[in-house]
């Protein structure tokens, strides 16, 4: 059975146009990449664990702050290595540059027996609809066209 993970695509509207909060995964692997490296805040879903619980701890984690508002499923997405995410839509207007990730440790550098911190999300950052499609990974690109499209054209 594929691992599922279960997040937040969280919005907000300025000037009328939409934006989007994505994440930047952290340590060493995603220091230099950029396009298509973009997440929403998602994780793990635990054992017999609710899954929009599951979205709102995991967002809670990667950004250090409680996101609460209406929640909208958007569906469940398989990823390119065959992870299920299963995503919700929420609007919420809160501070990238305030984020505070939880952290995790590996060994690094590779094979030297040395454990380091790193924290899961380096930074959030707001981007329009454009922007977001770039930035986010290619297997989530659809939870932004499935968003738009259970909007209208509102």
């Amino acid at each position: 059975m594929p691992q599922r993970s279960a997040g937040l695509l969280i919005h907000r509207r300025t000037a009328g146009v939409f934006e989007f909060l994505l994440v930047h995964p952290g340590g060493p692997f995603w220091a230099r990449k950029d396009e298509a490296a973009w997440s929403i805040p998602k994780g793990l879903i635990g054992d017999n664990e609710d899954e929009l619980k599951a979205a709102k701890r995991e967002a809670e984690e990667e950004l250090g702050v409680a996101i609460d508002g209406d929640f909208q499923r958007l569906g469940s997405y398989k990823q390119p290595g065959g992870k299920i995410v299963v995503a919700w839509s929420v609007e919420a207007d809160i501070d990238a540059n305030a984020i505070k990730s939880n952290m995790f440790t590996m060994e690094w550098p590779p094979k030297s027996g040395s454990m380091k911190g790193f924290p899961e999300v380096d930074r959030a950052g707001w981007f329009s609809l454009p922007e977001a499609g770039l930035k986010i990974l290619k297997g989530q690109r659809a939870m932004l066209d499935d968003f738009l499209e259970r909007r209208g054209t509102d």
